[in-house]
């Protein structure tokens, strides 16, 4: 936990300066945005841990422990997702990276990968996220996307640009890869 306050407090005082993966937006109505994602570099951890178990991994990835001990710089957003009661987390590596330059992880539970360009549909909320907002919003979305008769590949997930010491201008994501 420790390491996760250090780092929100860091993440927090430097937002501004971080890179935010590209997308094209489709369609924008109001907080309801489809989006297509190119092609990204992906660092992930998927565990039965908690999100800041994973995170502290990910966070010692891009602060040096790596093959080159090579600080990465931090990008937005950061994707959390939940699977057969696994914890994902994914960080997305600055946009000057591939998979030969990139550093190796020296965390056996972290995996690089290409991530596939895909459609996507979200809606953007503020405030500090919790269960019942992350549910109340993926049912507006799946809801919007049904009148709509877009069909949805697997599960919503939340997406997080601030650290949790940003109080005014959050901005929170529920995302849901879908067939466009």
């Amino acid at each position: 936990m420790k390491y996760l306050v250090l780092f929100l407090i860091t993440f927090s005082a430097m937002i501004s300066d971080y890179e935010t993966q590209n997308y094209s937006t489709i369609i924008s109505e109001d907080n309801f945005e489809i989006r297509f994602y190119e092609s990204s570099i992906k660092a992930k951890v998927i565990s039965d841990k908690s999100a800041n178990g994973n995170f502290y991994k990910l966070f010692q990835f891009i602060s040096g422990n790596n093959s080159k001990k090579q600080k990465i710089a931090m990008t937005t957003p950061v994707y959390m997702k939940n699977d057969n009661n696994k914890n994902i987390m994914e960080f997305v590596m600055p946009s000057d990276y591939n998979l030969e330059t990139i550093s190796k992880p020296n965390d056996k539970d972290i995996t690089i990968y290409k991530s596939e360009p895909k459609n996507y549909a979200c809606i953007r909320y503020g405030g500090y996220s919790n269960s019942k907002k992350f549910n109340t919003h993926s049912l507006k979305l799946i809801n919007k996307l049904n009148e709509m008769s877009i069909k949805t590949i697997g599960d919503v997930f939340f997406v997080s640009y601030n650290s949790p010491y940003k109080v005014f201008g959050r901005r929170n994501e529920v995302m849901v890869e879908i067939k466009y």
